[in-house]
């Protein structure tokens, strides 16, 4: 471990965060994961922590909203990764305040994992929700504090092929919001890869100060491209329904919550294509696969694989 930083993750035991944490410790950083002694004795954490354990992980216990025991944590590592959920993004200001007092983080990753806020054509409730990130990122930058903002889509919305309503994939028919065509291009990446990237970057002078985008190749798939590739690998067609963005946005505003925040969402990813409707500019960010193209990712052809 000579030479790594060490990594606090603030949330680890979340979604996204506990790919994180694992491919942290299997990457030989010293891990520490910030947790509410609740955390640790939740029965549907059980499982989970004891993989940690196993790996090496050190639990910290503390609260975001008590500053002396998250500065306490702090001041025992070089990287600080937040990967709280949505209801806590602005909250992360807690993390700043720590930071600052204690003075020694070398590289702070908000819970900025998503779409790029910056670049984005949201309508509400995401919109607002985003507007919390981007305000967040100024305040980032504005404190002097290092960063590397991380930005992806997971591969979590492959396994119903993009549906905001069923949890496995459709039978019959699937529902496209706009057209399914290559201007709504969507990026489907492996969590446990977006694990590996993150953690490259942690020690690479490289993406210190700038956004990482998580967009390998292969992962860089249409609507209707994506139905396609599932009707061969499972023999069957499918109908496809298209929802054009008119009837998207009158869809959200008719929505309940929550279903209103995830079309809201989706109407960014797959009809106005935000993930991929703009240049990455060496000035401000790079593409994952590009500076690590050692990393072995999985492409979207065998991610489907799992759920055929």
């Amino acid at each position: 471990m000579a030479g790594k930083s060490k990594i606090l993750f603030i949330g680890g035991t979340g979604y996204i965060g506990k790919f994180i944490v694992e491919a942290s410790a299997k990457a030989g950083h010293n891990t520490f994961v910030f947790v509410r002694k609740s955390t640790l004795s939740d029965p549907t954490k059980t499982k989970l922590i004891d993989t940690f354990k196993s790996l090496g992980v050190t639990f910290l216990h503390g609260d975001l909203y008590d500053h002396e025991s998250l500065v306490k944590a702090i001041k025992q590592v070089d990287v600080v990764i937040s990967t709280v959920g949505h209801a806590l993004l602005a909250d992360q200001v807690n993390i700043i305040t720590a930071i600052k007092e204690a003075g020694n983080v070398k590289r702070f990753f908000p819970s900025e994992f998503g779409n790029d806020v910056d670049r984005v054509h949201a309508v509400e409730p995401a919109k607002t929700a985003y507007n919390v990130k981007a305000q967040f990122r100024r305040l980032v930058e504005a404190e002097g504090i290092p960063f590397t903002f991380n930005f992806f889509f997971s591969g979590y919305f492959l396994r119903n092929l993009a549906q905001s309503g069923p949890v496995g994939p459709p039978k019959d028919e699937v529902v496209i919001l706009g057209d399914g065509n290559t201007f709504a291009t969507t990026v489907f990446t492996k969590e446990e890869d977006i694990a590996t990237y993150t953690i490259k970057t942690v020690d690479d002078p490289k993406t210190l100060n700038k956004f990482l985008y998580i967009k390998p190749p292969h992962n860089i798939i249409t609507l209707n491209e994506l139905v396609s590739l599932w009707e061969k690998k499972t023999g069957k067609n499918l109908e496809r329904i298209y929802v054009p963005e008119e009837q998207v946005l009158k869809n959200i505003q008719e929505a309940p919550v929550p279903l209103k925040v995830l079309l809201s969402i989706c109407h960014t990813a797959f009809v106005k294509g935000d993930h991929t409707n703009f240049e990455i500019d060496s000035s401000f960010g790079v593409e994952a696969s590009e500076v690590y193209p050692d990393v072995k990712y999985t492409p979207v052809d065998e991610i489907l694989n799992q759920y055929v």
